[in-house]
């Protein structure tokens, strides 16, 4: 049996697993396990039919199909620096609105006249 296909399967098999696993003990958001779960499949797919990355490379121009591997695998870790910066932007915004929402709510709450300070209130 082929190495190539015995680890890429290995490895594609145990990332499935950890991807269910995570989800499972809801560690994982659903839209994000999506994508890994496509990436899994996809390097099953290399792993067991070697000759679709051959043919990739030849579509592409590529010389050696693994440059065309390393690239597209630096293409997927951009779109999900890309992803996760954009996500940690938009919850960033969404701290700092809470935060001034929050200190809004106690100078109003800590200005406001409490009931047990009026005269003829028991407290």
């Amino acid at each position: 049996m082929n190495a190539n296909l015995v680890l890429g399967g290995i490895g594609s098999v145990i990332t499935l697993v950890v991807l269910f696993e995570m989800l499972r003990r809801h560690q994982l958001r659903e839209k994000y396990a999506v994508f890994w779960v496509v990436v899994a499949v996809l390097a099953i797919v290399v792993a067991i039919f070697p000759r679709v990355l051959f043919w990739a490379a030849e579509v592409t121009g590529v010389e050696v199909p693994s440059n065309l591997l390393f690239f597209l695998a630096s293409i997927v870790l951009l779109v999900v620096s890309i992803q996760h910066s954009y996500e940690l932007g938009r919850l960033e915004e969404r701290t700092r609105t809470l935060a001034e929402e929050f200190a809004l709510l106690r100078m109003e709450t800590e200005s406001a006249p409490h009931r047990h300070d009026e005269p003829g209130v028991d407290g």
